[in-house]
């Protein structure tokens, strides 16, 4: 039995969730003491990465999400590099319960999008003159479950 287009009906209803396109939307590097942050240095730099994710709605069922890594490697008193990141990608989702099309968004879409992103970042940052930046793996799940926590206490005092 089929729906009229030739699937069958269970092929109709199965959830999707299709890349339609991916892209730098903002990327930016420095190395502000050049030359002499090129030098061999007394100590390893401390590096500090932030990840952050945003979702925008562009139809019912398309959505842009945009992950941003913003990321500064100091020595005592001296910025080695800093570089920021904004790579996006817009998703088509059909088919997915309302319920689960949050943490979709906020989870799955952004875990698609970091092996490119990382690899943005550690072009740059080899670029500069440094070793690439090589970042590593990053739970969305607990950035979400994080983020959402977040909002809920801010909701309460809010109200408070």
């Amino acid at each position: 039995m089929t729906n009229g287009n030739g699937t069958p009906p269970e092929a109709a209803q199965a959830p999707q969730l299709n890349v339609l396109a991916q892209y730098t939307k903002d990327l930016s590097f420095e190395n502000p003491n050049a030359p002499s942050s090129l030098q061999a240095q007394g100590q390893q730099p401390q590096i500090n990465i932030q990840i952050n994710v945003t979702a925008n709605n562009l139809s019912e069922q398309e959505f842009e999400v945009v992950l941003s890594v913003e990321g500064k490697a100091e020595t005592p008193g001296k910025v080695m590099f800093s570089f920021e990141l904004a790579y996006a990608g817009v998703f088509r989702i059909v088919n997915v319960p309302k319920e689960n099309l949050h943490p979709l968004v906020m989870i799955e879409c952004p875990r698609l999008l970091f092996p490119f992103a990382r690899e943005i970042i550690a072009s740059a940052v080899r670029d500069g003159g440094f070793p690439p930046l090589m970042l590593d793996p990053v739970d969305f799940v607990g950035l979400y479950r994080q983020n959402m926590e977040r909002q809920m206490a801010a909701q309460q005092t809010g109200q408070a």
